[in-house]
């Protein structure tokens, strides 16, 4: 019974993969969004969306345009995880965040459009390009992500999503995108609000450690057949394990950006050279 229970799933999943590559086709290059949008590229496939550069003819300007997966649409959950990134950046207003120009349907299609963030993902920078960043680079770094953290935070927003795909860096800028799975502090159930959203900052906290511990090991070179722990393979100074730590909860969590932000300061005091004096 196990063994006819595996081939069904195996099965569906097979079926639900062949349904998407059918349906989740996207738009072809020219074809014009809203009377307004011409696609001049796929830049991004997701589980979730599908992600085209666009111009805009009557801005005379080159916008991103985000469709959900047409396959999407029969799960209720998508759809509104779709509609509430549309509210969380109808909500937002930062130079280093997208900026919602629209959203509309198509042909029962979803949309909306955002202000294009130039810059390659760190990812890409970190395994395409293969880019290094120093022990003060990937503090500098978090210390630019920190700002636009406690900037969604305070406008009652968690990102959740807090991977190196979704940070731009263009030169010395960095940009934050992708908040489809962002959560609003409101939806938290009211009986356990303090609860509730200290653990939503602390996952963001956490993903903040694990972006900074990505960035530091770009400058690691494996000596030791041995897979040993970060703390033993990284040389870092003592303010920056002290930081790391507390981000990823090895030692007593954050419960606040102040607390962060002291540490943080703490640790890039510590890469100052040494007065001779």
């Amino acid at each position: 019974m196990d063994l006819i229970w595996k081939g069904l799933n195996l099965t569906l999943r097979i079926i639900r993969k062949i349904f998407q590559l059918i349906v989740d086709r996207p738009i072809k290059n020219g074809v014009m969004l809203n009377d307004r949008y011409e696609v001049l590229s796929v830049i991004g496939v997701g589980s979730f969306g599908i992600v085209y550069l666009c111009k805009d003819l009557k801005a005379n300007e080159k916008r991103v345009v985000k469709q959900l997966r047409p396959s999407k649409h029969r799960s209720k959950n998508d759809m509104e995880l779709f509609e509430n990134e549309i509210v969380v950046l109808r909500t937002l207003s930062h130079k280093r965040i997208p900026m919602l120009i629209e959203s509309f349907s198509s042909n029962r299609n979803l949309f909306y459009v955002m202000s294009l963030m130039e810059g390659d993902n760190l990812e890409d920078q970190i395994f395409s390009s293969k880019k290094a960043f120093n022990e003060k680079d990937s503090l500098l770094i978090l210390s630019y992500l920190l700002e636009l953290v406690d900037y969604i935070h305070s406008k009652g927003i968690y990102h959740q999503d807090l991977r190196i795909p979704n940070i731009l860096l263009n030169k010395k800028d960095l940009f934050l995108i992708d908040f489809g799975l962002a959560k609003f502090s409101a939806t938290v159930d009211p009986h356990h609000s303090h609860e509730g959203i200290l653990k939503l900052k602390q996952q963001d906290y956490y993903d903040l450690g694990e972006i900074l511990l990505f960035l530091l090991y770009t400058t690691y070179s494996s000596k030791n057949k041995k897979a040993l722990p970060w703390t033993e393979e990284l040389s870092l100074k003592k303010e920056t394990v002290y930081l790391l730590k507390r981000l990823v909860q090895i030692n007593e969590p954050y419960s606040n950006m102040n607390e962060i932000l002291a540490d943080l300061q703490s640790a890039l005091k510590a890469q100052e050279p040494l007065s001779k004096n």
